[in-house]
């Protein structure tokens, strides 16, 4: 009988998290710390130079205790890397949270580690009884209605929303064959962001944005090759589409609400277009069986925040053709989303 192989030493770098449930159970944990760094512009400070905690503490009047703790946690987790000496260096993860960086997710990072999305998710536990938002219980009204009585919190959320679209709207634009000559109507549009990759894209095409106007007036179309070719109309998706568009974009809008809502602004739609005119829906589409997909998580902040949800390409089908529109094709983007081409009946 051959002998029992001695047992190898453990190393320093031997443990492992006893659970895969720990990953989630400290979620928060690193969310609120990735919400100090970015609070206090720590990536920014990094992407001049590699730098010590106590030389980011010197900087920013921190404490360099805590600070090494927080950077190294978030090193654990890819956004850092931690050299010899305690030196911390930005990683390409990292880079994305700096204020000057090509599609900075900086004001991402701060809105859905907001009081108004922690709040909400606590709520979680209600919401399965309820089936309300937490976000309702926590602030008594909708998260629009808040937004349109707290500028501040309005215009981080539209800013948040752009620099999370920013990389997106590129490839939205890129990944569609518009048509050589239309006017575009970009429907809850936002800043422009969208309109703006569009029209930049394909230089025959004009477009009109439309949204709330406290959100129109900050838009993204004033730039010198765009001069011309753009126009804003303020006004409510609820109440009224502008009409005369070639084509209607309508992207992260569905996802906000119940089936309800979305086919009141969907029939507007209608109402405001002739037949053949096509509407590009531009959202996630989850998998009609079981296959994960990223918006999965995307739709628990739908369930906590607001009474939308994300759909299946078999749930748009239905709202799309109760509305009177009829699904063509459903063509993929390297993003998050799909484009949903609609053609009104």
């Amino acid at each position: 009988m051959s002998a029992s192989p001695a047992p190898q030493p453990a190393t320093a770098n031997s443990h492992t998290s006893a659970s895969p449930l720990h990953a989630l159970m400290y979620g928060y944990i690193h969310a609120s710390a990735l919400r100090a760094v970015v609070v206090h512009r720590i990536p920014d400070l990094l992407a001049l130079a590699p730098l010590t905690a106590e030389q980011l503490a010197a900087d920013t009047g921190l404490k360099a205790g805590p600070l090494h703790r927080i950077l190294r946690l978030l090193a654990v987790r890819g956004i850092f890397q931690q050299n010899p000496g305690g030196v911390f260096a930005l990683t390409p993860a990292g880079r994305a949270l700096c204020t000057d960086a090509p599609g900075s997710q900086r004001d991402a990072v701060l809105l859905f580690t907001d009081a108004m999305f922690r709040r909400s998710a606590v709520g979680l536990e209600d919401t399965l009884r309820t089936g309300e938002p937490g976000f309702d219980s926590a602030y008594g009204l909708p998260l629009f209605d808040h937004l349109g009585s707290h500028p501040d919190d309005s215009r981080l959320f539209d800013t948040a929303m752009s620099s999370l679209t920013s990389g997106v709207n590129e490839k939205i634009a890129e990944s569609y064959p518009f048509p050589e000559t239309a006017r575009i109507v970009d429907v809850a549009g936002g800043r422009g962001g969208l309109l703006r990759a569009v029209l930049t894209r394909h230089p025959t095409l004009t477009g009109l944005l439309f949204d709330r106007p406290e959100t129109v007036t900050d838009h993204l179309l004033h730039t010198g090759e765009l001069t011309g070719r753009w126009q804003t109309e303020g006004g409510d998706v609820f109440t009224a589409i502008p009409p005369g568009g070639d084509l209607y974009l309508l992207k992260n809008i569905l996802h906000d609400f119940p089936d309800d809502d979305c086919l009141r602004i969907l029939s507007n739609i209608r109402g405001a277009v002739s037949t053949g005119t096509k509407l590009l829906v531009i959202d996630a589409v989850l998998p009609d069986d079981a296959a994960p997909h990223p918006a999965i998580a995307l739709d628990i902040v739908m369930l906590m925040t607001l009474r939308g949800r994300e759909r299946t390409h078999s749930e748009f089908g239905q709202l799309l053709g109760d509305a009177g529109f009829r699904i063509n094709r459903t063509v993929p983007t390297p993003a998050l989303t799909s484009i949903i081409e609609a053609e009104a009946l």
